[in-house]
């Protein structure tokens, strides 16, 4: 059976999902997005995800075309259409299509495409195993605070990581580490979680902020701060955290181990917290 996708007001089959080419979105990158895990058929950290999305939203002076009490019915509608128990689905809205111009246009409708997708999130191989990642230089651009589309350095990255033979890249500025290609990064040091405070350099991350809220009702302490890649190396531990991923942990940096080299108890005990309370609070 086709996929179900929803395009600017319709529920179509996916080789029948079609946006104009003078999409904003498809021309300039001129859009946001986010993505909601689905566990058990149900939307986790939706209220976090549609938050974000309003200020995404604000933050370039563009409108939705829909209110949030309809996004939750869409984002519902395809997950019931499409028999999603445990995926994702991606969101995004784009200022529309107009002609050509740099300057943003007085009349366009807003676009907006939702769809689905399957993903084995809890039995995740790189979650028991943990990942491996480079340092990469951070040359995004600089509000990296906006949950935009323009993600090609992102995707970049994450091809030099794999020719490097590691599965994931930390990107670095001014020696200090902002965050991964699509991730949140931390590190633990002795009894203390370690993560960049937010700014415009970092995405605040919906996982981030239920990860942290979680790790300082379980008694951990939390320091948000910038940390450098050799606090990373000689760190006892290191994870990530997304949408989709969790609480992943993070086994070596530079080819050099962290740790003794296995995921370590903190990021395996914040996975199963996350994920438990995560499926009671699902919707």
């Amino acid at each position: 059976m086709s996929r179900i996708c929803y395009v600017n007001g319709d529920y179509v089959a996916e080789e029948d999902a079609k946006i104009s080419v003078f999409d904003r979105g498809f021309l300039f990158a001129d859009g946001v997005y986010e993505v909601t895990s689905v566990l058990g058929g149900k939307l986790i950290d939706f209220d976090g995800h549609a938050t974000r999305l309003s200020r995404s939203l604000s933050e370039l002076a563009m409108s939705s075309p829909v209110t949030r009490d309809e996004l939750l019915d869409i984002h519902r509608e395809l997950v019931t259409r499409n028999g999603i128990e445990e995926g994702l689905v991606y969101l995004q809205i784009t200022r529309g299509a107009a002609d050509r111009d740099f300057a943003y246009p007085a009349d366009a409708a807003p676009g907006i495409v939702l769809f689905t997708q399957t993903k084995t999130l809890i039995e995740s191989p790189a979650a028991k195993t943990g990942i491996r990642v480079v340092s990469l230089p951070d040359i995004r651009w600089g509000r990296r605070d906006i949950k935009t589309v323009q993600l090609l350095y992102p995707s970049m990255a994450k091809m030099e990581a794999k020719a490097k033979g590691a599965d994931d890249a930390w990107m670095v500025e001014d020696g200090h580490v902002t965050e991964g290609t699509s991730n949140n990064a931390y590190i633990v040091k002795g009894s203390t979680i370690v993560t960049r405070q937010l700014g415009n350099e970092i995405l605040a991350g919906i996982t981030r902020n239920a990860v942290l809220r979680f790790a300082r009702e379980a008694q951990m302490k939390v320091e948000e701060r910038a940390f450098t890649v050799e606090e990373a190396e000689g760190a006892d531990e290191a994870f990530v955290t997304s949408a989709t991923t969790f609480v992943q942990p993070v086994v070596s940096i530079n080819g050099s181990e962290i740790g003794d080299g296995t995921p370590g108890p903190v990021a395996r005990r914040l996975r199963e917290i996350y994920i438990e309370e995560s499926r009671k609070a699902g919707i």
